[in-house]
């Protein structure tokens, strides 16, 4: 069974001597794993706000439906 991986890392195992430098085979602009990271936590943290206000304007509007 395949196991799921969230490495962000694709160069893997390979050694160092075979990998290509920044922007030789491709942009060089590409963003690193750190970044990467960090904007796949701030993408969680924004969806759970996102959620926890769409929450919390149902439940204003239900008690004003409700008359209080």
């Amino acid at each position: 069974m395949a196991k799921f991986s969230s490495d962000l890392d694709l160069t893997g195992d390979t050694p160092v001597r075979v990998r290509p430098r920044l922007g030789e085979w491709g942009p060089s602009l590409v963003p690193t794993t750190s970044r990467k990271k960090r904007v796949r936590a701030l993408t969680v943290v924004a969806l759970a706000a996102g959620l926890a206000a769409v929450s919390g304007l149902m439940t204003v509007f239900y008690k004003i439906l409700q008359g209080g």
